[in-house]
């Protein structure tokens, strides 16, 4: 029997990449169900999503990725065999979720994690991304390379135990730690993935730097149960 494979797309403003994204996994073996979250958007995201083909979930505010994401699973796992979480903006490299999805269903990983080529042009200095590679490693004794990305496909009943998200950035180093605790094998992929890259600008590094807040408040999270927001 078929499994049923369902992929959430956390959106913001992305009104000018989500139908390249969404088409992207229309080429997919696998998938048979995509569910857009659009996260408070301002632009014409659900608009553009529904036109070109996806389910749409529309939120009254901007709540934050990890919220979106929380909500979309909600509406999915239990009709799910497996769930697969994209960032928006990935466009027509979104064909290559199949390689995150064929692990799991030959029963060779519970998890699968997305491991991005080098990126192209230069953006920040490592802080955020060794942040979460050594935060993973502190409380895990495991090593992942690419801890921080969004492209992750899981078992439903994976997603059913982990139970709820960080809000925000932290969402995915938060899962990794709480994964790797609970003793479920995940494995990295390498995919030809690529989406919108932040350079060496005041935009750039006001991103990364919320990035760090969020992140480091959800380790700090991990030992002591308190989150400060940044």
């Amino acid at each position: 029997m078929r499994k049923r494979i369902t992929v959430i797309l956390p959106a913001y403003n992305e009104e000018d990449r989500i139908a390249h994204t969404i088409a992207g996994l229309q080429k997919s073996n696998y998938v048979n169900r995509i569910l857009v979250v659009d996260d408070g958007s301002k632009d014409e995201t659900a608009r553009v999503a529904e036109a070109a083909g996806a389910e749409v979930y529309r939120l009254p505010a901007n709540a934050g990725k990890g919220y979106a994401m929380q909500q979309g699973v909600e509406k999915t796992v239990h009709d799910s065999d497996i769930l697969v979480f994209l960032d928006a903006d990935i466009g027509e490299g979104a064909s290559e979720i199949d390689k995150l999805i064929a692990p799991i269903d030959l029963e060779e990983a519970d998890v699968t994690i997305a491991r991005f080529p080098a990126a192209k042009k230069k953006g920040g200095f490592g802080l955020v991304k060794n942040l979460a590679k050594y935060g993973v490693k502190f409380y895990t004794g495991k090593t992942l390379t690419a801890s921080l990305s969004g492209q992750r496909a899981f078992k439903s009943e994976v997603l059913a135990a982990i139970g709820k998200m960080p809000v925000h950035y932290g969402v995915e180093v938060g899962m990794t730690i709480d994964l790797l605790r609970m003793g479920y094998h995940i494995l990295e992929v390498d995919v030809n993935m690529t989406h919108r890259e932040t350079g060496r600008d005041l935009k750039g590094f006001i991103h990364r730097g919320k990035q760090f807040c969020q992140i480091l408040a959800t380790l700090i999270q991990k030992s002591k149960g308190v989150v400060r927001s940044c």
